[in-house]
């Protein structure tokens, strides 16, 4: 049976354990909290020494899982065995016998990492029936401030829209990191706080000044004194901020205003849904739109593609990366 997150998150938390646990997918985030939960909490701190049992898929093969997954328990209703990083077993297929009747002594637990198992092998077909299924999709960058305004309000915190997009632009789309930079964030925080950027520059040193998003801002109001000055910043803090991924925010935010500028329906609800943005920043992308004109904004994507292979080393030997991208900047402006 194919189930997401939550549902296999509520299901362990009350206890009802499957005898087979497939997990699978391009985003490891969700299946190391499922095998991590099962690893911390199936067994008691006693009973794991004797009945639990983890292997790897480099070092293992499907007869020694086949083989431990058919012990007996001692002195407790099951053991646990997890097999990590089984992507690397060769003849994986081969597990489908052990699924077709697996032991009701066993929770075996599978963790298929970064990709997904092909469904028309047996295998998928068999675990169908009798296993517990996750397909771990990765999330697009859109859907990240999303994710962690949801990831916080768990923990019983709030977050402003700015903030979100604030630690979007320097995190990505890595799961894992991100909940790992918002746990050091909330430590000293209250229950119930209102996440703001001047937390994350002081908690995680991300500048709320000085940073991709806020160059955005400078640029879409046409405020050349602010532009420079963030622009000035990331030529002395260049390991922080490098100018290739400058250009990628920049290419991403007048892709939008392109895509704006071509819509008949202008209204908030509209552009948020098109552009994929929070309703917070419509007005900002609005600005922008009247700020630069069709040809300007697509004069300003054709300067971006022209200057990331430049700052890339391609037709340029000799001008350093942050002169360059004062360059752009001042093409953009002018």
């Amino acid at each position: 049976m194919v189930k997401n997150f939550n549902q296999i998150q509520q299901d362990l938390q009350k206890e009802k354990l499957a005898p087979v646990y497939f997990l699978m997918g391009e985003e490891p985030y969700y299946i190391d909290e499922i095998t991590n939960y099962i690893e911390k909490n199936a067994l008691s701190d006693d009973q794991k020494e004797f009945n639990q049992t983890i292997l790897y898929g480099e070092d293992t093969d499907i007869q020694t899982i086949d083989h431990a997954a058919r012990r007996y328990p001692m002195m407790a209703q099951y053991q646990v065995l997890i097999v990590k990083e089984a992507q690397h077993i060769k003849k994986l297929d081969e597990l489908r016998h052990y699924c077709q009747n697996p032991s009701p002594y066993t929770i075996l637990v599978i963790s298929y990492k970064y990709k997904k198992l092909n469904k028309n092998t047996k295998l998928f077909r068999v675990l169908k029936e009798k296993a517990v299924i996750l397909e771990s999709q990765k999330l697009y960058e859109n859907n990240i401030p999303e994710w962690i305004t949801h990831y916080l309000k768990d923990y019983e915190f709030e977050i402003s829209p700015k903030a979100t997009v604030l630690l979007t632009e320097f995190l990505g789309n890595d799961l894992s990191k991100i909940a790992n930079e918002l746990n050091k964030l909330i430590i000293p925080l209250e229950k119930g706080t209102t996440i703001t950027p001047e937390h994350i520059e002081k908690n995680i040193g991300i500048s709320k000044d000085f940073n991709n998003f806020e160059l955005q801002d400078a640029i879409g109001a046409r405020d050349v004194l602010k532009a420079n000055r963030i622009v000035d910043y990331f030529g002395k803090n260049k390991k922080e901020n490098p100018p290739t991924l400058t250009v990628i925010s920049l290419y991403f935010f007048f892709s939008k205003i392109l895509l704006l500028k071509t819509l008949k329906d202008k209204s908030p609800k509209i552009i948020a849904s098109k552009l994929k943005i929070s309703p917070y920043f419509v007005d900002k992308h609005k600005l922008a739109s009247r700020n630069y004109s069709g040809k300007k904004v697509v004069e300003i994507i054709s300067l971006l593609r022209e200057y990331d292979l430049k700052i890339k080393g391609v037709d340029n030997a000799s001008i350093p990366e942050e002169e360059l991208l004062r360059e752009l900047i001042y093409k953009i402006l002018h």
